[in-house]
């Protein structure tokens, strides 16, 4: 279970939310933070744009074409 900060921690060091794409420092994204638990991300934190996901047996990887990839 995701405590309330562990919310503020990610907010804090996210411009956007990686899951749903808005403003991470608004309020509200517990439920976005509860789904990251299990699916990879949607979009890049830093810039917003939608990433190209794949997922696979032993993790994911993600891959923002401004800043690269990240996996999991």
């Amino acid at each position: 279970m995701i405590s309330e900060d562990d919310v503020t921690e990610l907010v804090a060091t996210q411009r956007w939310c990686d899951r749903c794409g808005e403003d991470a420092s608004t309020a509200g994204h517990e439920s976005c933070a509860a789904a990251r638990q299990l699916e990879p991300p949607r979009y890049c934190a830093r810039c917003r744009r939608r990433m190209k996901v794949q997922v696979l047996p032993v993790g994911w990887s993600a891959v923002c074409v401004e800043h690269g990839e990240i996996r999991g």
